[in-house]
């Protein structure tokens, strides 16, 4: 028997695990939905399949699960054909509250392997013919899967979408979850700082990147994205994915890093900073003052009971009457096993902010010699404004 403690990077508890499956199943039983699918094919927006299994799809290979409301669930996955491993009740290993694994070989770079997991899906939807079954997370799902099911022996089935009752359970993080949360933000801000240590003239932005990314990997860290830029002071630096990474950095120049990487446990938070390698301009200084006005200003905002419609229609307000530009894309969301998760702060969202959310705020904006901008966590409490997770200095770093 596998032994979860030594294969799984930092294993969520069993006890935790529980948790989740019976307030989901509590919920089920209220919509009167049997069973649960869900699909995903990595480990940044795939937090469903994590946060049901304590093992993450990831590299573009989908993970299917299908959650019974009376019964241990079935995965599938990446292998041999036709191969199937059976659990024991009670199992403590990886597949924890999993009765069996199904496996296949397939692959979205290959076209004719598209039913290939939709088959296996079918197998383990057997006796949930004339079942209503509750899609979790359609936008990750393949087309190949649902058409194939609908299409099958689940003709005579009810789909329906599912996303939100789960939501609202996931979005709210236990204690265990809000623990390792925080050993995330710390982990962030020991890596924004040896960071900062280790950039110099000559390195690339890449080059620099990977210091915040090899110190994760030495406290739980997994995945992640690790956006940057550099430039001269006078210039609007707006970082970039590792593609776009290949400046290499000058005496005088600004850099701009975000971490946004999993920590202990599989959980995303998120940490902005600018440096110097020099000195700041005044507008710099001047235009950084503003972005932390406007970051406490969503602080107080981040209320439990409050309605994200409402919230991001202040906070624009706020920006409109100092003279900013208004928020068009997302600018404060919920973070956990999602890199992106809700609630999200704007005009779309249903979902109402609850204690123990933890959300990301990162106002920022451009200008013709500027990109201001500032990236912390949250959390939500019981009464008043959220607490800063990240304990990290906020400020434009001059390094000589």
């Amino acid at each position: 028997m596998a032994d979860a403690s030594e294969q799984i990077n930092t294993p969520i508890s069993s006890a935790e695990l529980e948790r989740r499956w019976k307030a989901v199943r509590a919920a089920m039983a209220e919509q009167n939905i049997d069973v649960l699918l869900m699909q995903a094919n990595n480990d940044f927006m795939g937090g469903y399949v994590k946060y049901f299994t304590d093992l993450p799809a990831t590299n573009g290979y989908p993970v299917t699960v299908v959650f019974p409301r009376e019964d241990r669930m079935t995965v599938m996955g990446q292998g041999p054909f036709d191969a199937v491993r059976e659990f024991p009740p009670g199992e403590q290993g990886l597949r924890r509250g999993v009765a069996r694994f199904l496996s296949t070989p397939s692959y979205a770079s290959a076209h004719y392997t598209a039913g290939y997991d939709a088959e296996l899906a079918q197998t383990a939807l057997e006796g949930h013919a004339h079942a209503t079954v509750g899609l979790l997370g359609t936008a990750a799902m393949s087309y190949a899967l649902i058409d194939h099911l609908k299409r099958g022996k689940l003709s005579r089935a009810k789909f329906v979408d599912a996303s939100e009752m789960v939501d609202l359970i996931k979005a709210v993080k236990s204690e265990e979850e809000i623990a390792l949360m925080r050993q995330t933000t710390a982990m962030q801000d020991a890596a924004m700082e040896a960071v900062f240590t280790a950039i110099k003239p000559g390195m690339r932005d890449l080059e620099v990147a990977a210091v915040a990314e090899q110190f994760g990997h030495r406290f739980g860290s997994e995945q992640g994205l690790f956006l940057c830029a550099s430039g001269p002071v006078g210039t609007a630096a707006i970082f970039g994915n590792r593609h776009l990474q290949n400046r290499v950095i000058k005496e005088g120049d600004q850099f701009t890093l975000l971490i946004e990487n999993s920590g202990p446990g599989g959980f995303y938070t998120e940490i902005g900073r600018t440096c110097v390698l020099g000195k700041a301009s005044l507008e710099m200084k001047d235009e950084f003052e503003f972005v932390l006005k406007a970051q406490e200003y969503m602080r107080g905002l981040l209320v439990s009971g409050a309605a994200s419609r409402d919230i991001f229609a202040s906070y624009n307000q706020f920006m409109k009457s100092h003279g900013r530009p208004e928020e068009k894309r997302l600018h404060s969301h919920g973070q956990g096993y999602d890199m992106v998760e809700r609630p999200l702060i704007r005009h779309d969202e249903t979902m109402k902010l609850a204690k123990n959310m933890v959300l990301a705020a990162h106002p920022s904006y451009v200008t013709a010699t500027s990109y201001n901008w500032v990236c912390d966590n949250f959390l939500v409490v019981a009464t008043g404004a959220a607490e800063k997770m990240h304990k990290f200095p906020q400020k434009i770093f001059e390094l000589a």
